[in-house]
């Protein structure tokens, strides 16, 4: 089966905003005040969206989400055009009450560079620019990964789960079975070689933009999937990323789920990269399993302490966007996105706010 992508999630962001500005306007709604005996430091309870004028988006503002992960998409327009691409992303998301606080996949097309094939330099250019144009609406952080030729990777998305209802899982036997992808076998070392050369043309420009690039950690985390090597499997190679290009722009992601599965102590390693202030978004989530078979769990039933996870992040100085990731589809939902339903995000956004809230962690 063909595995899901956070692409997938995204696709289509600039055609729905184009087809939001062709419509009629709707009225401005400004941003919830923040209620009293909340912060406006700490947690930036975000979600991921792709338009803002779906029901996703509407269900989020009534349970009170106010920030966006957007997807930039920025390979469907000329360089020239990024600037005004992402001025009206920014515009149709204020419309309904939304801050755009991170983007999440890359901005711009970036195949050839994780491949390290011919292209990547022009590849690497769109990225410097995107860099500069969405530092300049505001947007200071990228969610990027380095999976080359597949993304995010599962191997079934109708697991069941609590109450029958539909999950995502992994195999390594089922995903063995269906063989090297048209790339074939890239070594591990290859893989280095084509992230540092990202890295030391970007970087320079994040430090002078103020862009905070937060690298996501490979889904599953081992290595090689079907012949390509993954090389963001352990908490030693993100030691090895940051001692690459040296820069407090240079940090995590820290999708907890993968660290875990990696087999690392998710708590201590939170600990140190949120008070290192290397933590620029947390992607919510758990796993039960290993890293070679695991499934998705609701929020709320696996087997981290996401109460001491919260507690962790809090304490040792995170502050920024947190989302809650992959969660069920449940009863009456479509399974076409598996993960990102909006059904199951709901009880993660009420079982975190509860957390919060209870441990009078500070949160927006």
């Amino acid at each position: 089966m063909k595995p899901a992508t956070r692409r997938d999630c995204l696709q289509g962001t600039l055609a729905a905003i184009a087809g939001a500005w062709s419509a009629p306007a709707l009225p401005a709604k400004p941003s919830a005040p923040t209620p009293s005996g909340r912060d406006a430091r700490g947690f930036q309870l975000t979600e991921i969206f792709g338009s803002p004028r779906s029901r996703d988006v509407k269900l989020a503002k009534q349970i009170g989400v106010n920030y966006v992960i957007a997807g930039a998409n920025l390979g469907r327009v000329r360089r020239e055009q990024y600037g005004e691409t992402l001025q009206k992303l920014k515009e149709s998301f204020a419309e309904v009450g939304m801050t755009i606080v991170g983007v999440e996949s890359h901005p711009v097309p970036a195949e050839k560079i994780k491949l390290g094939v011919e292209g990547r330099d022009e590849e690497i250019e769109n990225y410097k620019w995107a860099i500069e144009e969405l530092s300049k609406i505001g947007v200071k952080m990228i969610c990027y990964n380095f999976m080359a030729g597949l993304g995010w990777t599962r191997t079934r998305t109708d697991l069941s789960e609590r109450g029958g209802a539909l999950t995502s899982e992994f195999d390594i036997d089922s995903a063995n079975r269906q063989g090297l992808t048209q790339w074939g076998t890239v070594s591990e070392e290859k893989m280095w070689d084509n992230l540092s050369y990202f890295l030391k043309a970007v970087m320079p420009v994040a430090d002078r933009c103020g862009m905070r690039m937060a690298l996501h950690p490979d889904d599953p985390p081992l290595s090689p999937l079907r012949g390509i090597g993954r090389i963001l499997t352990s908490a030693k190679a993100y030691r090895r990323v940051m001692e690459t290009v040296p820069s407090p722009m240079n940090g995590v992601t820290f999708c907890q789920a993968n660290f875990k599965l990696m087999g690392e102590d998710i708590y201590s390693l939170a600990k140190e990269w949120c008070s290192r202030k290397k933590v620029f978004f947390i992607h919510f989530r758990d796993v039960q399993g290993t890293r070679e078979k695991f499934h998705e769990t609701f929020h709320d039933n696996g087997p981290t302490d996401m109460v001491r996870m919260l507690q962790i992040y809090s304490k040792n100085g995170f502050q920024g966007p947190i989302r809650p990731d992959h969660a069920p589809t449940i009863e009456g939902e479509a399974n076409d996105r598996p993960g990102y339903a909006i059904g199951g995000k709901v009880l993660a956004f009420g079982y975190m706010k509860g957390i919060m809230d209870a441990l009078k962690l500070p949160y927006q």
